[in-house]
Order: C-alpha cells, then sequence, then structure tokens
C-alpha cells in the first residue's frame, strides 16, 4: 500500500473537504430542501458517495494491514454504500410522478458506479490481486465529480 499512501491521502482531504461543503449547502438551503418532496432524499444522497470515499481512503490507510483485509473492509463499505444509495432512492421511487424514470434511471447508474468499483476491488484483493488497488480509482473519481454536481445542485440550481 505504501505506492498508493499519496492517493488515499489526497482522496481523504477531498471527500472530507466536499462532505464539509455538502453539509454547509445542506444547512443554508434546509427550509428550501424541506419545502420540495425530492430534495432531503438527494441531500442525503449526497452525502453518501463522499462518506464512501472517506472511509475507504481512510481503511487503506492504516499501517501494516493485510491487504486481503483491506479488501473485506472495502466490500463492507461498498455494500453499504449501496443500501444507503438504494434506501435513499426508493424513496424517489415513490416520487415517480415529479421525476420521469430516466432520471431515476441516471442516479441508479451513479450510485452503482460509485459503489461496485470499491465491491469489486475488495473481491479482489480477498483473492490476492494486488493490481486490484486500481477498481478503487474509478469508484472515487465518480464519487467525487458525483458529489460536486449535487452539491452545485443543493448550492445555486436550488435558488432558481
Amino acid at each position: 500500500m505504501g505506492e498508493w499512501a499519496g492517493f488515499f491521502g489526497a482522496e481523504v482531504g477531498a471527500a472530507a473537504a466536499l462532505t464539509g461543503l455538502v453539509m454547509v449547502a445542506i444547512s443554508i438551503n434546509l427550509a428550501r430542501i424541506l419545502a420540495d418532496p425530492g430534495l432531503p432524499g438527494r441531500a442525503a444522497e449526497t452525502l453518501v458517495a463522499p462518506s464512501g470515499v472517506l472511509v475507504i481512503a481512510s481503511l487503506a490507510l492504516v499501517p501494516r494491514q493485510p491487504l486481503w483485509m483491506f479488501g473485506t473492509e472495502a466490500i463492507a463499505v461498498g455494500l453499504v454504500l449501496a443500501l444507503a444509495s438504494a434506501h435513499v432512492l426508493r424513496g424517489v421511487g415513490r416520487l415517480q410522478h415529479h421525476v420521469g424514470a430516466g432520471y431515476i434511471a441516471g442516479r441508479v447508474a451513479v450510485a452503482l458506479l460509485c459503489c461496485m468499483p470499491f465491491i469489486i476491488s475488495g473481491v479482489l484483493l480477498v483473492l490476492g490481486c494486488r493490481s486490484a488497488l486500481y477498481w478503487m480509482v474509478p469508484g472515487m473519481v465518480v464519487s467525487l465529480i458525483s458529489t460536486v454536481l449535487a452539491a452545485w445542485v443543493l448550492l445555486v440550481e436550488i435558488l432558481r
């Protein structure tokens, strides 16, 4: 993991900063968020991805941790992210008359692109594949990009 410490350290910082930004965005626009039945779930969903990156990147920095153990942790975090996203998106499905099926499918796709690379990487690490860490990269990049876009919605688009 030594070669990856810089990457995971940078991801911890980025995820922590984005999580803080999302919390500020939610607190600034809380009344507007609560007034729209679809936005509380969107706000909660926006916290899932950067929290997952923060946890996985933090776990990756644990010294002298066996790769299989980190793999097990990555699987667990990926599954928790998937379940949290599914719970939030189930609520969006109830509001389907407000949004189209394509919108919901897009959010499901983004949720899967955020959590599946962590699960795949974890399984490969448990199986002893050292190159499995490369699967972490797309999961973290998609998670952070989706968080930035969702934070934009919570900070700016909500005011339109």
